[in-house]
Parts: structure tokens; sequence; C-alpha cells
């Protein structure tokens, strides 16, 4: 007697796929609109359906096409109430409906796939109201596909409906985005995701824990369909209950409590403890890119609490992120976690691309660690002020004592940031010149008059000129001598006596000198005063430990204390030395 053929086993993601808009979770703008329009009979002739990976674009395709091709005990009447089956409902669903016409557009891209659809376009549906066609990845048809769409998607036949899916907006022409009624899809929520895997699971009679539908959920990204798949496989995987264990070891990730562990480690400067905390993860199975990238997310997840405490609600969290998370948050300077988070990001490349990713992964938390260590620039100027002989700092998972109020001055440097304040500057730069702004009417009475008066102007070419090109010799109200540096345009001169001619409304004489004049240009001048203000600020006994602390900084910028350098600066100089 032959054995009764078994049912194939369907897979999460197609036996609970949606087969109306009731069980489409995370897009609840989306069916707003639409159940608007369909009430209102203002239903447009063809929709674009965007959003990430496994958010339920090609379901809302057909779940639209059999809204389209409703027809009950009353007739045809297109709904979103779709809860009784229809005539065509059955068909559309399972992607035979001879109206229902999906192509993927990733296989079909040419021309001449696009051509047949405006052929069969001619000809009305056989058995069904609307004649539907979904085009799936629809980025990825060609120019020409696209161009020979355009007519017949602007003025379709009134039995025609159009349906696009794309993962790529940006990559779909503009003028066929005009034509259609776009949807963007939404990322399922964690909170979201988490109810209905839980649902799920309590129909297939399965247990899980809690941490290990929070690691799918995370996984997942939002994904509905990725998380289905990943939550199929981990119960293969288990062979019973889910567990975080199992989840863990499916997905190579790290032991969420050892990655607190280890990242306490890092922050304290614990190197050692650090390092074996890696090998025993990695020795277990972990990913060295997938620990640095953990790292990451968890700095990310420490830097939200810290900032909008009502973060560590996030369901997406295991219960000891949340708890023992929230108060390495709070002991953590934001500084810190900055600093921390850049420093990760730039690891996790060198990880990636680096030919034995554990020792690079290593060589990632050697220098995170005594990062770690390193003071903010405020605790170096209390202690450099307090007479220490070498910066040292807590381990910043430490409370500290709040920063001092901002000081009014600073030496900036190519090294950390540093704030500086005296009560008696010793260093203060010189006051800029004075340049008093030209009265209307009047004519400028000195050269500094006459470079606000092209600053006013905004002429920028004869200010440039006036300040980098020209060494005045002598100047009095309608005449002036000047000469010129080596390599300048001596057109500016012409251009120079037709532009006060119109400013002033009278005839400029302007000499230039063929001798060697000394007189610095205003630029010179200004990158002079420049270099003594930081020779000076480098004298001053404050300024000198904070530069024989770090040997390598060097001073590229000084200005007054209470002065705005968005509104008041010191002249830039064309070239500043950096590290």
């Amino acid at each position: 007697m032959a054995e009764k053929a078994q049912t194939p086993y369907l897979v999460l993601a197609r036996k609970y796929r949606p087969r109306d808009f009731s069980a489409l979770i995370g897009q609840e703008a989306m069916v707003q609109t639409l159940t608007n329009a369909f009430k209102s009979g203002r239903i447009h002739h063809a929709f674009i359906l965007t959003g990430v990976r496994g958010v339920g674009k090609t379901t809302t395709a057909r779940i639209l096409a059999r809204a389209f091709n409703y027809v009950g005990k009353d007739g045809a009447s297109p709904t979103l109430d779709l809860s009784t089956p229809g005539e065509h409902c059955e068909a559309i669903i399972e992607g035979r409906h001879v109206d229902v016409l999906e192509m993927d557009a990733a296989s079909n891209t040419g021309i001449n796939d696009i051509r047949e659809i405006i052929d069969s376009v001619k000809y009305g549906p056989v058995s069904a109201p609307y004649k539907v066609y979904i085009i799936d990845e629809v980025h990825m048809l060609s120019n020409q596909a696209f161009n020979g769409l355009l007519k017949t998607l602007e003025e379709p036949p009134p039995y025609v409906k159009f349906i696009f899916a794309t993962t790529e907006i940006r990559k779909v022409p503009v003028t066929i985005l005009s034509r259609c009624q776009r949807f963007d899809l939404r990322r399922v929520p964690a909170e979201q995701m988490t109810g209905y895997l839980g649902q799920l699971l309590e129909k297939e009679s399965i247990e899980a824990e809690p941490e290990a539908t929070s690691l799918i959920v995370r996984a997942g990204e939002g994904s509905v369909r990725d998380c289905l798949s990943l939550l199929d496989q981990a119960i293969a995987y288990a062979g019973g209950k889910v567990t975080a264990e199992t989840v863990t070891g499916m997905l190579g990730l790290a032991d969420r409590t050892r990655m607190l562990d280890l990242f306490e480690a890092l922050m304290a400067g614990r190197i050692a403890d650090a390092l074996e905390n890696l090998k025993d993860q990695y020795d277990l199975g972990a990913d060295p890119e997938t620990m640095i990238a953990d790292l990451a997310n968890l700095t990310h997840a420490l830097t939200r609490m810290k900032l909008v405490p009502a973060a560590s609600d996030d369901p997406a969290l295991t219960p000891e992120e949340r708890t023992r998370g929230a108060d390495m948050a709070q002991k953590l300077n934001v500084r810190v976690l900055t600093r921390t988070w850049q420093i990760l990001q730039s690891g996790l490349d060198e990880v990636t691309r680096a030919p034995n990713a554990i020792q690079a992964a290593e060589m990632v938390l050697v220098r995170l660690a005594h990062a770690a260590d390193l003071p903010t620039p405020d605790e170096l100027i209390r202690k450099i002020g307090s007479g220490e002989s070498q910066a040292t700092a807590t381990p910043p998972v430490v409370p500290s004592a709040p920063p001092p109020a901002g000081p009014a001055g600073h030496t900036s440097r190519s090294g950390p940031s540093l704030a500086v304040s005296r009560a008696q500057p010793e260093f203060a730069p010189p006051a800029p010149e004075t340049r008093p702004a030209p009265q209307k009417g009047a004519d400028p009475r000195s050269f500094a008059e006459l470079v606000v008066l092209a600053s006013a102007k905004r002429d920028l070419i004869v200010k440039d000129a006036l300040e980098a090109s020209i060494r005045l010799v002598s100047f009095e109200p309608g005449r002036m001598e000047i000469g010129l540096v080596e390599g300048a345009d001596r057109g500016i001169v012409q251009t120079l006596i037709s532009r006060l001619k119109d400013w002033t409304g009278r005839n400029w004489i302007i000499s230039v000198t063929n001798n060697l004049v000394e007189a610095p240009t205003l630029r010179e001048q200004s990158q002079a005063e420049r270099k003594a203000a930081e020779e000076r600020a480098g004298q001053d006994p404050l300024v000198r430990a904070v530069l024989d602390t770090f040997p390598n900084a060097k001073i590229v910028n000084v200005r007054r204390l209470g002065q705005n350098p968005a509104i008041d600066p010191l002249p830039e100089a064309d070239e500043q030395e950096e590290d």
C-alpha cells in the first residue's frame, strides 16, 4: 500500500503572508490613504510602492489587485473590505489570475518586454473588472523601456491599472514618478514586530525567550520577511524552545551580556580584561567584525539613553541592556561616547579589510582602551592649572565633576581642543585697525576707507587687489601713489580708476611707481600681526605647559578674550601649519 504523500512544509513568510490590509502590519498611513480613496471613488490608475526589502511591497500589490477586482454576491465593486473572499480573490493571491500580470523587471529589462505590455493593453480583461500589471523592481528597466511606457502610463484605458514596486526609488525617472501615486512603506517598528512574532509563535505552539525574539527583531532591521526567515531558521536550529543562546549561536553574534562587560572594561581602560573577553567570544564562534559592529551599536544605544532617557524602553534591547546600560550611560561623558563611536567606525572598516580579522579587532580595542583614558580638554586644563606635571585621567565610567563654564578666549591647536582663560591676557593680539565706513556721497579719506568702500560695493575683485596686490606709497582724496606686488595684474589700476569714478563721482589720479616699495600689503600686515600674536601666546606659561605636554602640538589660531570669531575674526593667513 502506497504511503500517503506528506504536505510540503510552507515557510512562515509564505504561510502568514497577508491576504488583506487588516493583516498588513506597520503601514497604517498607506492603508488609511487607500481606504479614503476607495470610499470616495478617487482611485488612481498607477501606483508605485517603495521601501526596503521584505516590508510588503509585492504583498501590497497583490492585495490592491484583489481590491480592484473584487466581485462579491452583489456584483463587481472595488473595495478594501476583503474579509469575505470574492470571485477572483484566491487566484489573484496565488498569482495565477489571467488578468493580473506580474513581471520581474530584473529579468525583463528591455523595450521589447515593455512593448508586449503596450500591445496587450489594447485588449480588455478576460474575466475580472480590471487588467492589473504588477512590475517588481521597476528601477531595473532600461531607459528605452521607461520611455516606451510613458504614454501608456499617462493615458491608459479605463480598465487598466499599473502597480510598480522598487527598493531603489531614486533610480526611477521623475517622468514615471510624476504619473504615479507613491507610497513609501516603512520599516516595521521593533515593538510592533516583537508583538507580531509573539502571535505567530503562539499559533505555531512554539516557546521562545523574550531575549531571543529581541535578537531576531534587531537582526531583521524592520523587514517582516527577514524576521520570519530568521525565526524559521531559529526554530529549526533550536529543535524545541527558541533561546537567546541558540539565536546567538545561529547568527554568529556575541553574547549581549559579555558585550556589556567588554564595553565596561574598555571604558575603564582594563585592556587585559577586554582582550580576554574578545578572545573567549571569538573561540565560541563570534565573528570579529560583528563584535566591533555590536560595540558600535551599543555605543549608539548608550548615547541615545544619555540624551533621551526614554530610549532605554526600546523593546529591541535586552532587560540587562535597559538597566545596566542606562546606568552606564549616565556615568559616561557625551564626548567620550562620540569619540568611542568614531574609533569603532574607523576600526570596523579596518577589520573588514584586514587579512586577519581577529588581530585587527584586538588592535581596535587597544586603541579604544587607551583613548578612553585620555582626559577631556577641560579636565586637562584643570590638571595643568593645578600644577600636575602629567595629565592623567580617571576612567570615564566614573562620574566626574561638571566641567567649568566655557572661557571667553581660547588657543586652538591641531591636537585636542583646549580652552585657556586668563584674567590678564599677556598674549592678546593687537586690536585690528578701525576702518570707519565711508559716508554716503563723500570720498574715501584713507586707504582703509577705500577697502571698506570696495567691500560695501561688493566688488570682490577690487577688494582682493587692494588687500593683496597693492603696496601704498601715498594717499589723499582723489589721488594716490602705489606699487604693485610681483606678478600682479597691472590692469587692476584702470579697473580701480573706473570704479572710483563710479563710486565717488569724480576722477582719480593713480600713479604706479616702478621703484621698489618697502610698504607691506594689508594682507601681509595681517599675517605679521597673526604671527606675532601666536609667538606671544607661545610664551605664556600655561600655553607653554600645554605644548610641552603634547610635543607635536602647534598653535594655529589666537583670538582675543570676548571676541566672537564669526563677527570679528582675526585675518586668516593664506596657509596654516597643521600636524
